[in-house]
Order: C-alpha cells, then sequence, then structure tokens
C-alpha cells in the first residue's frame, strides 16, 4: 500500500547526489588527504572512517542477497529511487549500504542515490529517529513525483532495540555497546536487513 508523506527533497538535490561508485571513491579520496566527508578531521574520526572502507569493502565482496529477496526485487514493479543519508564515518552505513547496493542492482526499477547528513541538514531533519539524526537513513522515493513511500534505518530493528538499551544501561560503556553491535553484524552478515525489506517492498508497490 502506497503510503505518501510531504518531504523537502528536490530534483535538484537528486541529480547531485553520489551513485554508490562516486560515495566510496570520494570517502577513499577524502581519507588519503586526512579529511573526512564532513570535515570532522580528528584522528578518531579518521580512524572510524579507516574502519569503514575495510568493512565497505568486506561486504562488497562477501555480502549475499537472499533467494527470495532476489525475486522480490526482479519482480518489483515500478520505478523507484532509494534516497540514502549517510556519512563516511558512520559505521552503520558502513555495515549496511553494501547490501542496498546489491540490491538495487538486482532491480531494474530501483536507482541508488546517497547524500551527505550534514551537507543537507533540511532533509535529515524530516527523517529523524527518535529525535536523532541517526544515520544511515534510507528514503524510498517515487522515480516520477520524488513523494515518499517508505523509509527504513538506521539499523535492523532486531539490533536497533538491543543496542538503544545498552547505551542507555549505565553498567555498559559505550565503546562496549558498539563492541557488540559490529560483532552482532559481523554474525548476522545481513539477514536481518533483508528479512525487514521483503515486507517494504509489498507497502512501497503502487496500487
Amino acid at each position: 500500500m502506497e503510503t505518501v508523506v510531504e518531504s523537502p527533497i528536490t530534483r535538484e538535490i537528486i541529480e547531485n547526489a553520489y551513485s554508490f561508485e562516486e560515495y566510496t571513491n570520494m570517502v577513499q579520496q577524502l581519507f588519503d588527504e586526512g579529511r573526512t566527508t564532513n570535515e570532522d578531521n580528528r584522528p578518531n574520526m579518521l580512524e572510524y572512517t579507516k574502519l569503514n572502507i575495510h568493512r565497505t569493502s568486506k561486504w562488497n565482496k562477501r555480502a549475499k542477497i537472499s533467494d527470495e529477496l532476489q525475486k522480490g526485487l526482479k519482480d518489483f514493479p515500478n520505478q523507484m529511487i532509494w534516497l540514502v543519508i549517510t556519512e563516511g564515518w558512520c559505521g552503520d552505513a558502513a555495515q549496511s549500504l553494501p547490501f542496498i547496493y546489491k540490491m538495487v542492482e538486482l532491480s531494474g526499477n530501483i536507482e541508488l542515490k546517497l547524500i551527505l547528513r550534514d551537507q543537507y541538514p533540511e532533509v535529515m531533519d524530516e527523517f529523524l529517529t527518535n529525535g536523532s539524526r541517526s544515520i544511515p537513513k534510507l528514503i524510498a522515493l517515487d522515480h516520477e513525483t520524488l513523494d515518499v513511500l517508505g523509509t527504513w534505518g538506521p539499523r535492523p530493528k532486531e539490533i536497533q532495540e538491543v543496542y538503544m538499551g545498552e547505551r542507555a544501561n549505565p553498567d555498559i560503556e559505550n565503546k562496549i555497546a558498539t563492541k557488540n553491535l559490529h560483532l552482532w553484524y559481523a554474525r548476522n552478515k545481513g539477514n536481518a536487513m533483508q528479512e525487514e525489506f521483503l515486507p517494504l517492498l509489498d507497502e512501497w508497490k503502487k496500487d
């Protein structure tokens, strides 16, 4: 069923957005220059970017899309744009974007575009998660009208609940919660994320 909400996303934003290849090349080039995507060039942010370049590369090689989701993507009938809000230092984005890219590659009707969170705050602020500018955030758009059909992100619901619970627990250090988060990604291999996209495809179909 189609659900439409208003958004600040314009055709100009889509035209200026990155492809997946352009985005990954840009993140690598900036890192080689000692920079991050939002110019927060502190050593820890550069280290996060370095980790994420490795994570993205790993999943680009290893990520597998389930047979059921492959069929759903190949049979998807209407044209969409998946606009993803991201940043090169975002660990969750590095874990999810390669799977999103592989999904899009399987469909002849879905186009992937990426924008930087801190470059488009007016877009990010329309798609907050519990009041937070959490990324990655995927916004499914009608290809012709740019109507918003739905969203996904910043992470699969299964680990979102666990991670937020650990972050809220004063007995668990944030770095431990983050370590547990990325261990989960490594073990889950994108399965939870793909299970969420199957019903989303049905929701995003036009009547």
